[in-house]
C-alpha cells in the first residue's frame, strides 16, 4: 500500500485564508470620466451662481441702507427747520413780550387805558373784579397762569369802582366778570362760576378750553411743528418729544 503524504499547510496558503482579499485596479473607460467632468462642472456652476445671488442680495441690502440713510439725513434737516422756525417764534415772542406787556396779568387802574387794550390787540380778556370778593380772587390766580402760558393774549383786570363808564356800557351786574375781546369785539363772558361747574375747584384747563373754543387763545396742539414724526432706521422720531417709538 502506498504511504499518503499529510497536506502541507504552507505559510502562502495561510497568509490567502487569514488576510484580506486584494482588490484589482479599477479601470475607467472615457465615457465616465467625461460624466464626471461635466458632473463637476456642473457643481462649481452652480455654487457659482449661489455665489452671484448672494452678492446681490447683499448689494440690494446695501442699496436699501443707503437709501434709508439719505432719508433719514432729510429728516434730520427737516426736523433742524422745524427747530430754526421755532426759535424764530420763540424770539417773535419775547419781543411782543416786551414791546406790549405781553405775557403777565396787568391790573390797570385807568379805564381809558382798557378801551385802548380791547381796540389795539387782537385777542384779550378783561377782568372786571372787586378786590374784596373772593371769587374774584380764585379767577386772578387761573388767568394769571394763562396769562404766562398764552402771551399772545393779553390779560387785563380793573377794579369796577375804576370802570363806572365800562360797568354801565358792558351793563356789569355780577361779579366776578370775564369778558374776552376779539378785535375790539366782545366774543364771550364769563359771569360768576355757573358754567364752570359752580364750584370754587375748577381747573385751569377748563377755563382755558373755553377760551380755546372761544378762538381767544390759541390752541398750540393744532400746529406745533413737534407733533410733526419723521422715524429714522434706528427708530426715533425726529422732531418730537417722545423719543423712540416701534411701532
Amino acid at each position: 500500500m502506498a504511504d499518503i503524504a499529510p497536506t502541507p499547510t504552507t505559510g502562502a496558503a495561510t497568509g490567502i485564508t487569514a488576510g484580506a482579499a486584494t482588490t484589482a485596479p479599477s479601470t475607467t473607460t472615457g465615457s465616465d470620466q467625461k460624466a464626471q467632468s461635466s458632473s463637476g462642472s456642473r457643481l462649481v456652476e452652480d455654487d457659482t451662481i449661489d455665489q452671484e445671488e448672494e452678492g446681490g442680495d447683499k448689494d440690494l441690502d446695501d442699496d436699501e441702507l443707503f437709501e434709508e440713510l439719505e432719508n433719514d439725513d432729510y429728516g434730520m434737516a427737516s426736523f433742524r427747520e422745524q427747530r430754526i422756525e421755532e426759535l424764530k417764534e420763540e424770539v417773535a415772542k419775547r419781543k411782543l413780550v416786551v414791546e406790549n406787556d405781553h405775557g403777565s396779568y396787568k391790573d390797570i387802574t385807568d379805564e381809558k387805558e382798557v378801551m385802548d387794550v380791547t381796540t389795539k390787540t387782537k385777542h384779550c380778556l378783561v377782568h372786571f373784579y372787586h378786590s374784596d370778593f373772593r371769587r374774584c380772587m380764585i379767577v386772578d390766580r387761573h388767568l394769571e397762569a394763562l396769562a404766562k402760558k398764552h402771551i399772545k393774549t393779553k390779560f387785563v383786570k380793573i377794579k369796577v369802582e375804576n370802570a363806572p363808564f365800562l360797568v354801565e356800557k358792558l351793563q356789569v351786574k355780577m361779579l366776578p366778570c370775564v369778558i374776552a375781546f376779539t378785535d375790539g369785539i366782545a366774543v364771550d363772558r364769563l359771569i360768576g362760576f355757573e358754567e364752570l361747574g359752580n364750584t370754587d375747584n375748577f381747573s385751569t384747563a377748563m377755563l382755558e378750553l373755553r377760551y380755546k373754543t372761544a378762538g381767544v387763545i390759541e390752541d398750540d396742539s393744532k400746529n406745533d411743528p413737534r407733533k410733526m414724526k419723521k422715524k429714522s432706521i434706528f427708530g426715533r422720531d425726529y422732531g418730537s418729544d417722545e423719543g423712540t417709538d416701534d411701532e
